[in-house]
């Protein structure tokens, strides 16, 4: 074999070994996040598997303890909810009610344990003086419609 087909040979495996292992790398962030109700649904993740879950904080579910490195609660979702244990550094607007984005490992189907919680704000990236769409539907009489 020439030398220019043996170089030819190694840049193509080597090529192609860089391909795989991107592609390997992004696979799992090229969906930001599921829903609660994805979580749950039927074709959910099977147990096992890393995934970020965006929900709401069921009220009165939410326990923090006394040195803010591990929570527990209830998120939902409009149909579903899911049990979630998060340790880690949590942030200081954690509320019930609140919205928030989970990452880590569904231990049972219907449990999900964390290791990254982040709030979010929506109303923080609003225009001025607009109102928020949950407001809009309850004062039109559409509840639950966004």
């Amino acid at each position: 074999m020439s030398a220019t087909r043996k170089l030819a040979l190694g840049a193509l495996l080597i090529a192609g070994t860089t391909g795989y292992m991107v592609y390997l790398g992004a696979a799992g962030s090229w969906q930001y996040y599921l829903t609660v109700d994805e979580c749950t649904a039927d074709a959910a993740p099977p147990v096992g598997s890393r995934v970020r879950v965006s929900g709401r904080i069921s009220p009165n579910t939410l326990r923090i303890a006394p040195e803010r490195r591990e929570a527990s609660f209830k998120m939902e979702g409009r149909q579903g909810s899911l049990a979630v244990t998060c340790s880690g550094p949590l942030p200081d607007n954690l509320a019930d009610g609140r919205e928030v984005v989970v990452e880590g490992r569904l231990e049972d189907p219907g449990v999900l344990k964390g290791h990254k919680l982040i709030t979010r704000c929506a109303s923080k990236y609003r225009p001025q003086g607009t109102i928020p769409p949950t407001e809009t539907a309850s004062r039109d009489g559409l509840r639950g419609s966004r």
